[in-house]
């Protein structure tokens, strides 16, 4: 990974008494693709603001490529800033051509690029139809290429695959991929944690305001300490074997006819396949099932609930 992109120092602002974001502190480096996840209020998009430079903190220190993005002198690290807004609003009487070339000019960016931004997101063919015709998923391909205008370093998208359909999102993904291979911080906030889950090196959790958990996912899970599933399917000829065999394996439970499941710690799991597998049964499948996103931002959500 490069350098560090974003800093925030004890960062906080309030709207009256109305405490938006409190206190938080984290950096976001070059290659990196993070989730920013958290329930609605919880100060994911205010976050987003701070870093654009579209609000200025109440209190504490936002950086972005080395400068404060609220200051006017800061319009060159600004351009190398993309972001793709939740509710995309575009002019319907544009093409797609004329608006990525509006967002360039305001960029000072050169347009020549344009065309090569919108064959990356798959619009090539509709560039000179009016957005008006466009369909939703195209519309949210649109604002996405004109995110990427510039070439930015860091890109903050906020529920970026809304209205595009599975093939979409992986495309979607590969060019988030291709970003943070070449070096840019790519920050995801969303509601879609299952997809999250394998296109992202670490997961920011926000809750009322606080960010309550920053990790890899692996690091969250660690501490999280949520059990592990471990699925067995065993051959026709030992299922009645399987219970009485892998008695002192914990506690087992039959889930289908020739399936059994059991629920242990981390730690735990070698020692539990060990058991199943150094015998003599007949396994047919094994299936690990680690905690997922949503199992882990519950338990961080219920631990902060409890205190």
């Amino acid at each position: 990974m490069s350098g560090v992109t974003v800093i925030l120092r004890d960062a906080s602002k309030n709207y009256g008494d109305h405490v938006a974001v409190q206190g938080v502190s984290l950096e976001l480096r070059g290659g990196e693709r993070i989730a920013l996840v958290g329930h609605n209020g919880a100060g994911k998009s205010t976050l987003i603001k701070l870093m654009l430079g579209l609000i200025r903190p109440t209190a504490g220190t936002v950086l972005v490529l080395g400068e404060d993005p609220a200051r006017r002198a800061a319009t060159k690290s600004r351009s190398r800033i993309g972001y793709l807004p939740e509710n995309v609003a575009l002019q319907p009487s544009m093409t797609g051509e004329e608006l990525l070339a509006f967002y360039g000019r305001l960029k000072h960016q050169p347009v020549a690029a344009n065309p090569k931004i919108l064959t990356r997101v798959g619009i090539a063919h509709a560039a000179h139809r009016r957005i008006a015709t466009y369909s939703k998923g195209m519309r949210q391909r649109l604002a996405l290429a004109q995110a990427l205008i510039g070439d930015p370093r860091v890109l903050l998208l906020d529920e970026p695959t809304t209205g595009l359909d599975p093939a979409l999102r992986q495309t979607f993904y590969s060019i988030v991929q291709e970003l943070s291979a070449r070096g840019a911080t790519v920050l995801l906030s969303s509601h879609a944690l299952s997809e999250l889950e394998t296109q992202t090196d670490r997961v920011i959790v926000m809750n009322q305001s606080r960010k309550i958990a920053d990790g890899t996912l692996a690091e969250l899970r660690q501490r999280a300490q949520r059990p592990v599933r471990i699925k067995v399917t065993v051959g026709d000829d030992h299922v009645n074997l399987f219970p009485e065999i892998s008695a002192n394996a914990l506690e087992w439970r039959r889930v289908s006819e020739r399936s059994f499941e059991i629920c242990c710690a981390e730690h735990e799991k070698v020692t539990v396949l060990r058991q199943v597998t150094s015998g003599d049964l007949s396994i047919a499948d094994v299936e690990i099932l680690d905690p997922t996103l949503d199992d882990i931002y519950a338990h961080f959500l219920y631990a902060e609930a409890a205190e």
